[in-house]
């Protein structure tokens, strides 16, 4: 048995909040109600319920299986999924030395995995194409989460310093001080 939402359409006004507390896209608005489109993509972590002003959503246990957004989810060098968005700040993977890499990294250093994940839990995001609010969940990782040490690995373009200065917000406002090591990459993968 799984947990998955519930939505009392009698409740619900149309807000559409939930949907966009929804980090894995199992929400929709259909005729004006939120419901429940995708349950397999429901990790039953409840980010939706307290973005309900008319409290409609809560959980019921189901046989329907969550995909692979589930928080516990682990495959061998890194856990899934890595994009920020998707991520719990509770899961039970976020500990030790967290790896935290601009999205194009990964794709200009040919051994990224090796070079630096190392077995250790990996979040990437862009702080130039990504809301910045999806950021404010770095804040919630570290003030769960018990990371040691934090690894960023960015881009050498401008845009892409705006990850260190993203994270260092981030514990500063979870009240967390934990070392920060920056690594920069050249636009050719070269490690600077």
């Amino acid at each position: 048995m799984a947990k998955i939402i519930t939505i009392d359409e009698s409740r619900c006004n149309g807000c559409g909040l939930c949907v966009k507390a929804c980090h894995e896209g199992a929400l929709a608005l259909v005729d004006g109600k939120a419901k429940l489109v995708r349950p397999n993509y429901c990790d039953g972590m409840g980010d939706c319920l307290p973005a309900c002003p008319q409290d409609a959503i809560s959980f019921v246990e189901t046989d329907v299986q969550p995909m692979v957004f589930s928080p516990n989810m682990v495959s061998p060098g890194v856990q899934w999924p890595i994009q920020l968005a998707l991520v719990s700040p509770r899961s039970d993977c976020l500990k030790g030395r967290l790896v935290i890499a601009a999205d194009c990294t990964a794709f200009k250093v040919d051994s990224f995995k090796d070079t630096f994940a190392k077995g250790d839990p990996v979040v990437i995001g862009c702080p130039k194409l990504d809301d910045h609010t999806r950021f404010d969940k770095l804040r919630e990782i570290f003030s769960y989460a018990p990371i040691d040490s934090i690894d960023i690995v960015r881009m050498e373009v401008p845009c892409c310093s705006a990850l260190t200065r993203l994270v260092r917000s981030s514990l500063e406002a979870a009240g967390k001080d934990i070392p920060v090591k920056e690594t920069v990459v050249s636009r050719e993968g070269r490690i600077l």
